[in-house]
C-alpha cells in the first residue's frame, strides 16, 4: 500500500483520500503487507466511520472482505466501538454480522471481550447473532463477564439466559470467570438467574467458590455463602477442599475468613486424594504464617498422608528454608512428631472415601494376636527396607551414568592416540614412522581393542532400557566387567606407547620397567581390593541366605503377604533383594 494512502487513511482526511482516488482509482483496491487490510480495514479501525462512508460507496462489496485473520472491517469497528460505522457495514451487507475470524470469534464476540456496550446493544438486535456460539467453546458472555463488564452481561442475558450455564473449554461457566477475576456485581447478576449455579463444577471439579479461593476474593466468597452453603462441602477431582485450595494458593485473607464463616470441623482435618491435610500443604509451603495460624485452630499435628510423612516430617525435609526453621518450633511445640515417633495405633494413612468405601479385610484363616510392639517392629522394619531399596534403584542408575561417561572418555582418548600415534607421522608421505616396532604394534591392538570396547558398552547401555531392578543388576555386571577390560587395554596402550617413544638404551630400559612395575603394581592392587571386598559380599549373600532358609516362618518381620504388598507398591522385585538385605550393616555392595 502507497505510505501517503496509508497515512491519509489513518489521519482520517476524507478530501485528501478523494483526491487520491481521482488522480489513481487503483489505489483504492490496495491492501497492507503482510496483514492484507484493506483500506476500509484501516479506516475502521481508526473509528472514521464518514471515510469508510466514502470507501463503502466506492466499493460495498469490500465490507465482506477479510484479512490474514480473517476478520472483516466489522470486527476493527467493534473494537473501537464505533456504532454508526458498525450500522452503516451491517446496512450495507446484513451476512457480514455473521462471519466469524479465525478464532471462531464474531463481531459482537469482539465487541462484548473489549467492552463497547453501544455496539453491542445494536448487535444484539439480531438476535440470531447469539445462535452460532451455541456450538461453541466460549460465549459473548464469558468474555464479557471475565472482562467486568456487568452491563453488557445484562443485555446478554435477557436475549440468552441459558449462556449462564453453558461450559466453556475448561468446564468453566460465566460464574467461575466472574469469582475467579473478583467482579461482584456480575457475580451477582447470575446468582440472582439461578442460585444453583454456584455448585456447577469445571474439568477439574472446581466452583465457583473454589476460583474466588484460589484467588483471595474474599467479597466474593462472602456473596456465594450468603446464597448456599452446598459449594463449602464440594470437593474437586483431586479430593481438595476450598480450605485446600486456598492454602496451596497462599490466600491467607480467604482462609481467615473462611474459617470464621463455615463450620470448620469436618473441612480443617480433611485429606485430599494424597493424604494431605491443609497443614501437610501449609508445611510444604514453608507457609509460616498459615501454619501458625492453622495450629491455634486445633488443626491435627500428627496427621499422616499416603506418603507416610507428618507435617514434621515434611519440614524436617528440607530446612534450609527461612519459612521452614519459624514452622519448625511451632509444630513442636503443638506437639508434632514424626511419624516413626508416633504409636502404633495413631499411625494411620489417611485413605479416601472411595478407598474407605471400597477396602473390605480379607478374612484370614487363624488370627494370631500380636503386641503393639511387634506390630510397631514390622512397620519400622518395612520403612527401613524400603528406604534401602530406593537408595539402591538411585545408586544403580548413577552407577549405569557413571559408566557410560567412562565409556565415553576412554573412546575419546584412545581415539585421539589412535590418529596422533607415539613417534609422530612422516611429512612427505603421511606414514607413522615407528610402524614397524614391535612396541607400536602392540600399542596400536591395544588402542583399537580399548576404542571398540568403549563403544561397544556406550551402544549397550543407550539401547537398553531396562526397568526392572534384575535386569538392570545384569546390565551393569556386563558392561562393568568390560569397562575393566577396556581400561586395561587402554593402560597396556599407554605402556606400549611409552616403550615406542623412549630412546634404547638400558637406564631408559630400567626406566620403562619402573614405570610398568610402579603403574601395573597400583592397578593390581585395586583388583585385589576389590577381590576381597567382591569376596566378602559373596559370603554375606551365602550366610544370608542361608539362615533366610532357616528362619523362614509366618512368624518372621516382613511376611510373604507384606513382601507382595510391597512389591506391588513398585518399590520392590520380583524377588528377595539379597544383595541390600546381606549388605544390611556396610551400607553397600560389589557387582
Amino acid at each position: 500500500m502507497d505510505r501517503r494512502l496509508h497515512e491519509t487513511i489513518r489521519k482520517g482526511d476524507t478530501s485528501t483520500f478523494l483526491n487520491f482516488v481521482q488522480e489513481n482509482e487503483a489505489l483504492i483496491d490496495h491492501t497492507t503487507p503482510k496483514s492484507t487490510n484493506t483500506i476500509l480495514h484501516i479506516a475502521a479501525r481508526f473509528g472514521h466511520w464518514e471515510l469508510a462512508g466514502e470507501i463503502v460507496k466506492l466499493r460495498p462489496e469490500m465490507v465482506s472482505a477479510v484479512n490474514e485473520k480473517m476478520e472483516t472491517p466489522l470486527h476493527e469497528c467493534c473494537r473501537e466501538g464505533v456504532v454508526e460505522l458498525a450500522k452503516l457495514l451491517v446496512e450495507t451487507d446484513p451476512w457480514v454480522i455473521y462471519k466469524v475470524n479465525q478464532d471462531n470469534q464474531s463481531a459482537l464476540f469482539v465487541a462484548c471481550e473489549k467492552g463497547k456496550l453501544d455496539v453491542v446493544q445494536y448487535l444484539l438486535e439480531y438476535q440470531w447473532l447469539l445462535r452460532s456460539e451455541v456450538d461453541g467453546l466460549s460465549t459473548s458472555l464469558h468474555v464479557a463477564a471475565s472482562g467486568g463488564y456487568t452491563e453488557i452481561v445484562k443485555e446478554i442475558i435477557k436475549v440468552r439466559p441459558d449462556f449462564a450455564w453453558k461450559k466453556d473449554l475448561h468446564g468453566c461457566t460465566p460464574l467461575h470467570l466472574s469469582c475467579s477475576k473478583g467482579h461482584l456485581e456480575i457475580t451477582r447478576e447470575l446468582l440472582r438467574l439461578d442460585t444453583d449455579s454456584s455448585s456447577l463444577q469445571d474439568n477439574y471439579g472446581r466452583t465457583p467458590l473454589h476460583s474466588a479461593a484460589i484467588k483471595g476474593r474474599v467479597n466474593i466468597l462472602d456473596e456465594l455463602l450468603s446464597v448456599s452453603l452446598e459449594p463449602a462441602e464440594m470437593l474437586t477431582t483431586h479430593g481438595e477442599t476450598v480450605l485446600h485450595l486456598g492454602v496451596k494458593h497462599n490466600q491467607f485473607d480467604a482462609i481467615k475468613y473462611l474459617v470464621e464463616k463455615l463450620n470448620i470441623t469436618k473441612l480443617i482435618d480433611k485429606p485430599d486424594n494424597d493424604g494431605n491435610t491443609v497443614l501437610h500443604l501449609a508445611t510444604a509451603g514453608k507457609l509460616s504464617t498459615m501454619v501458625i495460624y492453622l495450629l491455634k485452630l486445633g488443626v491435627n499435628v500428627n496427621a499422616i498422608n499416603r506418603k507416610g510423612q507428618t507435617a514434621l516430617d515434611i519440614v524436617e525435609s528440607d530446612v534450609s528454608n527461612s519459612g521452614a526453621l519459624l514452622i519448625l518450633p511451632a509444630l513442636q511445640n503443638s506437639g508434632g512428631k514424626r511419624c516413626d515417633q508416633l504409636p502404633p495405633g495413631s499411625q494411620e494413612i489417611h485413605l479416601t472415601e472411595q478407598e474407605k468405601t471400597s477396602y473390605q479385610p480379607s478374612p484370614s484363616p487363624k488370627k494370631t494376636a500380636q503386641s503393639p510392639g511387634r506390630h510397631n517392629n514390622r512397620r519400622s522394619h518395612r520403612r527401613r527396607r524400603e528406604k534401602q531399596l530406593e537408595n539402591q534403584n538411585e545408586g544403580l542408575r548413577n552407577a549405569r551414568n557413571t559408566i557410560t561417561v567412562v565409556a565415553v572418555l576412554i573412546a575419546t582418548v584412545t581415539f585421539a592416540a589412535g590418529i596422533n600415534p607415539p613417534g609422530g607421522f612422516d611429512q612427505q608421505r603421511g606414514r607413522s614412522i615407528m610402524a614397524r616396532h614391535t612396541s607400536f604394534k602392540v600399542f596400536m591392538v591395544c588402542n583399537i581393542v580399548a576404542l571398540f570396547l568403549s563403544l561397544g558398552i556406550v551402544i549397550f547401555l543407550v539401547s537398553i532400557i531396562p526397568f526392572r531392578r534384575k535386569s538392570l543388576m545384569k546390565l551393569l555386571v556386563v558392561t562393568h566387567k568390560v569397562m575393566w577390560v577396556s581400561v586395561s587395554f587402554m593402560a597396556a596402550a599407554y605402556i606400549a606407547a611409552m616403550w615406542t617413544i623412549v630412546p634404547q638404551g638400558k637406564s631408559m630400559a630400567w626406566t620403562l620397567v619402573i614405570v610398568v612395575a610402579v603403574g601395573g603394581g597400583c592397578t593390581m592392587a585395586i583388583f585385589v581390593g576389590l577381590g576381597v571386598l567382591l569376596t566378602k559380599h559373596w559370603i554375606r549373600k551365602w550366610e544370608w541366605r542361608r539362615s533366610k532358609r532357616k528362619n523362614d516362618s509366618p512368624t518372621s518381620s516382613i511376611s510373604r503377604v507384606e513382601e507382595l504388598q510391597t512389591m506391588k507398591r513398585g518399590i520392590g522385585d520380583s524377588t528377595s533383594n539379597s544383595d541390600v538385605d546381606s549388605s544390611d550393616q556396610g551400607g553397600y555392595h560389589l557387582y
